[in-house]
């Protein structure tokens, strides 16, 4: 693995601004990992619709499921915790396909 490679693996990757606009009025949230708690704390601050509570419709999925089974555009958000090196590009790939916004942490 390359130097470069290696250290973009080692900080966290937004997809696109985690502060974007919320298209459903109960954002579906997909939170991959084997540590719910901290997925959760990922949440903390994103943005509400009109700046009113709202629910989240959470599903929590198994890093070691694949995510070609979700459709395009599924999620709102998917936030998913250290995928392995050589899975990592088949995970942004799917990432980007079926969530508006991601971001994948390393931690």
């Amino acid at each position: 693995m390359s130097q470069s490679l290696r250290r973009s693996l080692q900080r966290p990757l937004r997809l696109s601004p985690i502060t974007a606009y919320i298209g459903r009025k109960n954002p579906r949230i997909l939170l991959g990992g084997t540590h719910q708690p901290t997925l959760l704390r990922y949440l903390d601050g994103w943005p509400r619709k009109g700046g009113k509570a709202s629910a989240f419709l959470l599903q929590f999925v198994d890093t070691t499921q694949s995510l070609a089974a979700y459709r395009n555009d599924e999620f709102d958000l998917a936030v998913i915790h250290a995928p392995d090196p050589a899975s990592a590009a088949s995970v942004i790939h799917d990432l980007t396909r079926i969530a508006r916004q991601g971001l994948i942490t390393l931690g």
